[in-house]
């Protein structure tokens, strides 16, 4: 059903189709990226917000749950932070424009993704996803910055590269293609930050390409504030022997919906997918993945582990699908849940296609409260119930975030959980 057919525009949706309207004739770009962008936004005004109705929205009806766009701020304004980790080189957008720092290390190249639209080279790389992929085309129509990141062959970037995107209210629309040559390694953070109550509107793409046997570890920790809507999307291709480690911390945000698209393109190659998600008040979180084994001798590992409190409703989905050529795939994924109230919600959508024979694959999901005898155990030896509560969550996670085998980084997540969890526990 289009927006034309019903009639009946939403808030957000009136507030979208005007704000285009607005912003066009100032939006970066030259003909081929105007025309790429007049393509994604008529799609997305025929199609509307997703509904129930559309299956990869099912469990967050976005026509719903985005009410209204947050007004432009042209005042606000957003300070860098310190970075994650010490020695961290930080490539920060504030309050939604980027800006090239002075000195980079070897082997990494980084330019702004607005002089990508402002002379073309970003024409190629603004298309939807799939067909219900509403935030590619959010997200394409209104981006105006970024960073382009290309790693160059054979080059190990020792300290965590930082996409640190903080900002004080209002909108922004981001983009993050990154290119990692053949033999690669390198971290890279992507880091939202919330620094006002004032509601704010975050899209933000990251398209990946890695080279045969490129080793990436690629950390999104999102941490928006209480009035703040995320809509999130990484897309990522793997060649050959390449290993692709994603970690996920959701510890922020009003409405959140963080999609992961990863093509398993070259044989040997590997996906590792670690999430926690920390569900507070009455927000809504969801990570939605889509996983292709396209070719044979691949492996992928999924293990997600949330933590819900108050009225809060999270969701997750996870398609793994195997071609029929994709023999000797090996795929496992679990969903692991901790709901702390009565009042909370977590769905668990896992689901497997599999067309070819000679596989490996699984998956499962569970749903508890903290075991009694564990918080008995505790309590009995003069710890405090809040406090023991926290321990045992605590223990929950931690081992998710202790994968990443980098002390530093380890312990400022574990830094982030522990505060979270003393805020909201």
């Amino acid at each position: 059903m289009t927006l034309q057919a019903a009639n009946r525009l939403t808030v957000a949706e009136t507030q979208i189709i005007d704000a285009y309207t607005n912003q066009i004739g100032s939006l970066p770009g030259d003909g081929a990226v105007l025309l790429k962008r007049d393509g994604l936004f008529d799609a997305l005004k025929r199609q509307g917000l997703p509904t129930r109705r559309v299956e990869t929205f099912h469990y967050t009806d976005l026509k719903a749950l985005l009410r209204a766009l947050p007004a432009e701020e042209p005042q606000a304004v957003a300070k860098a932070i310190s970075s994650l980790v010490s020695g961290a080189t930080v490539l920060n957008v504030l309050q939604g424009v980027s800006e090239v720092p002075a000195s980079l290390p070897e082997g990494l190249a980084v330019s702004l993704y607005r002089d990508a639209l402002t002379n073309g080279d970003a024409a190629e790389g603004l298309n939807a996803f799939n067909a219900d992929d509403t935030i590619g085309r959010l997200n394409g129509a209104f981006v105006r910055d970024g960073f382009t990141l290309d790693v160059a062959e054979d080059a190990e970037i020792e300290a965590p590269i930082e996409l640190q995107s903080v900002h004080a209210a209002g909108q922004l629309h981001l983009r993050f293609p990154a290119t990692f040559g053949k033999g690669s390694k390198a971290t890279v953070i992507e880091r939202h930050v919330g620094q006002s109550g004032s509601a704010a509107l975050a899209s933000v793409v990251a398209d990946l390409k890695l080279g045969e046997g490129a080793e990436i570890t690629w950390i999104i920790l999102q941490g928006e504030g209480d009035a703040d809507t995320h809509l999130g999307q990484i897309r990522a291709e793997l060649g050959t022997d390449a290993k692709f480690r994603l970690f996920i911390v959701n510890a922020g945000g009003k409405l959140v919906r963080q999609e992961i698209h990863v093509k398993t393109a070259g044989e040997g190659s590997d996906f590792t997918l670690r999430a926690v998600n920390l569900l507070g008040g009455d927000t809504h979180t969801d990570v939605t993945m889509t996983l292709g084994h396209d070719v044979p001798n691949t492996t992928s590992t999924e293990v997600i582990r949330n933590v819900v409190f108050d009225r809060a409703k999270g969701v997750f989905q996870g398609m793994i699908r195997v071609a029929p050529d994709a023999q000797k795939t090996d795929a496992r994924m679990a969903c692991n849940t901790l709901l702390m109230s009565d009042d909370c919600e977590f769905s668990v959508k896992p689901e497997l296609e599999i067309f070819a024979d000679d596989v490996q694959c699984a998956h499962g999901a569970t749903v508890a409260d903290i075991h009694k005898s564990h918080l008995y155990y505790l309590m009995s030896r003069g710890i405090p119930e809040k406090k023991a509560r926290a321990l045992l969550i605590n223990g929950f996670v931690a081992e998710i975030v202790e994968e990443l085998e980098n002390e530093p980084l380890v312990e400022a997540l574990e830094e982030i959980i522990t505060d979270w969890l003393e805020h909201h526990g």
